[in-house]
């Protein structure tokens, strides 16, 4: 970087926060000019005697500010003085799949395959032998009634309470699925939107593209805390709530039932609609979706990214009672219809048998890999479901979790920490979440457990505050 700079972080609270502001008032004052590059995220945390995980997440707030851009290959450049408005998101963390040559990558659940390609194979040739003039035409909502049909006894071991077919929105996987529910929700100049305190970003970039604030509620062992969530409610008037009751992302903490019930209360007091992100439930549940509980308010989310294959891009909404329609008029003036190809591959699936069929053994083999989870870190406070496909750790004393997400990649294993979870402003606990790499042998994903637990036991003589 040609301009001299040096923030100053000796203003109190977290240091991440002092940087970003300080990164702010640079660049607003000119100091940092549009277009000069800064420095490499562990030149600078090695020159102000910080961890990079603080540098990486100042840029990457003031990145989504619109003032930086980050490109790969280039570095990260001032892009403005000044905040644009629909600032350029980066990806959220599920759909960074990009494989890293000889490392373990456990940032993203990736699948294992066990059967899908041959079952995806065998379907577009079935299909491909009754292609015929339709193929031209634009598609409509009323060409997928058949496959709404199969995704209501795709749900049938749920209880979700009563819906049929025309209660369903087909979406291009569950992302679509929220920006979608939120298009419906959503009123006003500045709507709020709540969210728990950790969880997938996809939230919290739907809701900013839609205008909306949005404001992180507190957890505890059993996902969003009551209490908290009446208090935001009083504050700030929101109209969406966000959560995930069953398998929370990232924590796996699971709802009780009286907590569900104590939720659908306050959001009825409050008259708040609520996103039920459901999409790495396996289904089978001896608790009721809070769309059993709160049908005439909750929109229940799903997809095949977490069970079958996340490339198909196929998600459902079960939309609150009498909303179908509204629902299905939201997707045709977004995108008319799922594509014909993906609806025809996703019916096939359906109807020969060979989606719940992979579910079942995508499930089985993520329950293995949790037990070998447990085995190899039982020494650790260690948290999962047997079937869920990642596995949460808070961290012992002398780790850091950005320090220990550093080190675990110099041992060649890719892992997330709570910060990429937590609100800008929220708090982000000593832990990381570790997906069980489906796409990597179970010998090689052991081997990685035995590094990591390695490394648990040897934490750093010191560490940069």
């Amino acid at each position: 970087m040609d301009t001299i700079w040096r923030p100053d972080l000796g203003q109190g609270g977290p240091k991440y926060l002092a940087l970003a502001q300080e990164l702010r008032t640079a660049i607003r004052s000119g100091t940092l000019p549009e277009g000069a590059k800064l420095p490499p995220v562990r030149d600078l945390a090695w020159d102000i005697k910080v961890t990079p995980g603080t540098v990486a997440r100042a840029y990457q707030i003031v990145t989504h500010e619109g003032l930086l851009q980050a490109t790969v290959g280039r570095g990260t450049y001032v892009a403005a003085q000044a905040p644009r408005l629909g600032a350029l998101l980066p990806q959220a963390a599920e759909s960074d799949n990009r494989p890293v040559a000889g490392r373990l990558d456990m940032r993203s659940p990736n699948l294992p395959e066990l059967g899908q390609l041959a079952a995806m194979s065998e379907a577009m040739a079935r299909i491909s032998r009754n292609i015929d003039a339709q193929w031209l035409d634009y598609v409509t909502q009323s060409d997928e009634a058949l496959l709404r049909d199969e995704v209501c006894t795709w749900l049938a071991t749920r209880e979700l309470g009563n819906f049929d077919a025309e209660d369903l929105v087909l979406t291009h996987g569950g992302q679509n699925g929220v920006s979608l529910i939120l298009q419906c929700c959503l009123r006003g100049d500045r709507p709020v939107v709540l969210v728990e305190d950790l969880c997938y970003p996809g939230f919290r970039y739907a809701a900013r593209m839609s205008r909306a604030e949005v404001h992180g509620i507190e957890l505890d062992d059993e996902g969003m805390r009551p209490d908290a969530l009446e208090a935001a409610c009083r504050r700030y008037g929101p109209q969406v709530l966000c959560l995930t009751p069953e398998a929370q992302n990232p924590t796996t903490a699971r709802m009780s039932d009286q907590r569900r019930r104590e939720i659908v209360s306050i959001a009825r007091q409050y008259n708040l609609q609520i996103i039920e992100d459901e999409c790495y439930s396996a289904q089978l549940s001896d608790l009721p979706a809070l769309r059993a509980l709160a049908p005439e308010r909750v929109w229940y989310i799903g997809s095949l990214s977490k069970s079958v294959s996340a490339a198909l891009r196929f998600g459902f909404v079960i939309c609150p009672d009498a909303m179908g329609d509204a629902g299905r008029l939201a997707a045709q003036q977004s995108y008319f219809a799922l594509s014909k190809p993906v609806s025809a591959l996703c019916l096939d699936l359906f109807r020969s048998g060979a989606a719940e069929e992979i579910r079942g053994r995508v499930v089985a083999e993520f329950a293995a890999r949790s037990t070998l989870a447990a085995r190899e870190l039982g020494d650790f406070d260690i948290k999962g479901q047997s079937g869920l496909p990642f596995v949460w750790m808070s961290l012992p004393q002398g780790w850091r979790a950005s320090t220990f997400a550093r080190r675990a990649e110099e041992a060649g294993i890719l892992l997330r920490s709570a910060d990429q979870y937590a609100m800008v402003t929220g708090r982000a606990p000593n832990a990381v979440r570790m997906a069980l790499a489906g796409d990597a042998p179970r010998d090689r994903l052991e081997a990685g457990f035995r590094t990591l637990a390695g490394l648990l036991r040897r934490p750093p003589n010191d560490m940069a505050v």
